[in-house]
């Protein structure tokens, strides 16, 4: 039991338990070399002894502290003190976003793409290694007040080269985000971490989750054969282009998918542009659904048996954890003998590999060296600087919009300063473009929502006003009848400008003008779903003849919407009908 005040490898002084997880738990600690506070993340007592689970965590180590990326949470240190496993993490002062969407509900469709944008730029460094994240959901993903988004918990990830023998009928991960392939039993791909980012994509902008039920085996079924549920049902408006990204990225059949996370994110990266406004929605080429699901439907029967005969003194299992291990218990007693003496073979060669890993890691933390802080110096002057430490620096710099860092001076490193790194190591530049401006362009005729989705996406804050027109033939229903702020003008990050949407609508006519009877109302209210309602009045006019209507001639009718009319109705006739009636 990790306390406070404690330190680990006389060096990492504990703060606080920040966060319990299945198979480590998290503490805010503070360094106490580099004076900077930390997260540590410590395997759990229970499962320090447990061989599989020993090197589960050894593996995020090796995994994580090979990428680095402003939208993954940076490794600092890994090892072990008195039997204690541990990973050091850079330390996020934010939210996750599943604390985001309780919060706030459904999100707008900018923030979405956005926030998606950056998850996908972070994971293709990963994918770009082959490895998967296979644990995708919003609490793995914190973000910062800036909005600054960072992907941790590479705690399941996988290098496919190296122990795909060992995890191929393993289902890890949380069922809501669970990929069909891996609720079937099969291995993961890269493009198990693409549906998983189609599921988040999804809760983001519906404020809720595609597929629901009352165990994780319901859930994990919904997965492998249910469609997913519409989403311009939920949102009418979305653009075609987003709802495809959706449809693509959470297909069944993972031919249908993104083949990686870099594929989503350049896709990711237009899909509120104008160019897209009129995109079709995409027809996916390989057959989807699947009839086998032998394996989890007889993991549903014995999973209801398992928990009807368990005893007391039996560990507490989960649903998730039921589906692990019937799915995995059933396909290995399928497995060959050969197949068996190989996959133990390679478990060993990777154990024996990680171990060196990690020995080396912890051997040799004497040898590395700070990042320099070069906040606004030049490029020349930051070179120099990192040189003179002892690092090398990419021969490319990245321009990056900055309000308070003069022109083509350094904003900041990658990885950042006072992260260590070994000698010789290879930091790259961000370089200052300025206050970035986006050039207002004539929206006049364009779609608004594609327009708003593109300006909001930049930072321009976009105001909406309704322009009403009479069946108009110039702009379509939804057409950008004319702007605030002249083309060619620019703006800067969180201006305004007021856009103008047309609503083509019908006009009331006037009923009282002569030459309309009541039939003719009634037709007009069939035609554009009003409720209509008719009194009668005495009047010395015509009986039918109309004299008022409840909505004023020429304003917009709104579908939906009550009307009324009042027509005359002579004293005689009412008299005779009374007679008619028996009662003269």
């Amino acid at each position: 039991m990790i306390m406070k005040g404690q330190k680990i490898s006389d060096r990492y002084q504990i703060i606080k338990s920040i966060g319990e997880g299945g198979m480590a738990n998290v503490y805010l600690a503070y360094d106490t070399i580099l004076d900077r506070n930390v997260a540590v993340k410590v395997l759990r007592g229970d499962l320090a002894n447990d061989e599989k689970f020993v090197r589960r965590f050894q593996r995020e180590a090796l995994a994580a502290s090979s990428l680095t990326h402003p939208n993954i949470v940076e490794v600092y240190d890994v090892g072990e003190d008195n039997g204690e496993y541990y990973i050091v993490m850079e330390y996020i002062e934010g939210k996750h976003l599943k604390q985001l969407i309780k919060k706030r509900g459904k999100l707008t469709v900018s923030e979405a793409v956005d926030i998606v944008l950056q998850i996908t730029d972070g994971l293709s460094v990963a994918h770009d290694s082959y490895i998967i994240h296979r644990d995708i959901k919003p609490q793995n993903i914190m973000i910062l007040e800036n909005g600054l988004v960072k992907i941790t918990d590479f705690g399941i990830a996988m290098a496919m080269n190296s122990t795909q023998l060992t995890q191929t009928n393993s289902v890890m991960g949380s069922v809501h985000y669970l990929p069909p392939e891996q609720a079937n039993g099969k291995g993961a791909t890269l493009q198990s971490d693409i549906y998983s980012i189609g599921i988040l994509f999804y809760e983001l902008l519906t404020g809720k989750l595609p597929f629901k039920g009352e165990n994780a085996v319901e859930i994990a079924l919904k997965h492998l054969k249910e469609p997913l549920p519409s989403i311009r049902e939920e949102i009418p408006n979305i653009p075609q282009s987003v709802e495809n990204i959706i449809i693509k990225a959470t297909a069944k059949n993972p031919k249908n998918r993104y083949a990686d996370a870099r594929e989503m994110h350049e896709d990711l990266k237009t899909c509120l542009d104008s160019s897209r406004a009129n995109e079709e929605k995409i027809h996916l080429k390989y057959q989807e659904i699947s009839d086998d699901t032998k394996i989890i439907k007889q993991v549903k029967d014995e999973s209801k048996k398992n928990n009807d005969n368990k005893n007391a003194n039996n560990k507490k299992e989960n649903s998730e954890e039921i589906i692990a291990k019937k799915i995995t218990g059933d396909d290995l007693k399928k497995q060959n003998k050969t197949l068996i003496i190989l996959a133990s073979i390679f478990t060993g060669l990777v154990l024996v590999v990680t171990l060196v890993f990690v020995i080396i890691m912890t051997t040799s933390k004497t040898k590395v060296i700070l990042v320099p802080d070069v906040t606004n110096k030049t490029v020349n002057e930051a070179i120099k600087i990192l040189q003179d430490k002892g690092f090398t620096v990419a021969d490319e710099q990245e321009g990056i919009s900055s309000k308070d860092i003069e022109v083509g001076n350094v904003v900041k490193t990658s990885p950042l300063a006072g992260n260590e790194r070994k000698k010789g190591a290879e930091i790259k530049l961000y370089v200052s473009t300025g206050d970035e401006t986006i050039l207002i362009e004539d929206y006049t005729g364009k779609n608004y929502y594609e327009i708003y989705g593109a300006l909001t996406a930049r930072g321009i804050v976009v105001r909406e006003e309704i322009e009403y027109l009479d069946n108009d033939e110039e702009f379509d229903e939804n057409e950008i009848v004319k702007q605030s702020v002249e083309p060619n003008t620019s703006l800067k990050k969180d201006e305004s400008i007021t856009l103008y949407r047309a609503v083509i609508g019908i006009k009331y006519p006037d009923f009282t003008d002569g030459t309309y009877n009541v039939a003719d109302v009634e037709a007009f209210c069939k035609e554009n779903d009003l409720v209509l309602t008719v009194k009668e009045q005495e009047s010395t006019y015509i009986d039918g003849t109309i004299l008022k209507q409840s909505r004023v001639a020429g304003s917009n009718v709104v579908k939906g919407a009550d009307f009324e009319i009042t027509v005359a109705k002579s004293a005689d006739n009412n008299e005779e009908n009374t007679c008619d009636d028996g009662l003269c």
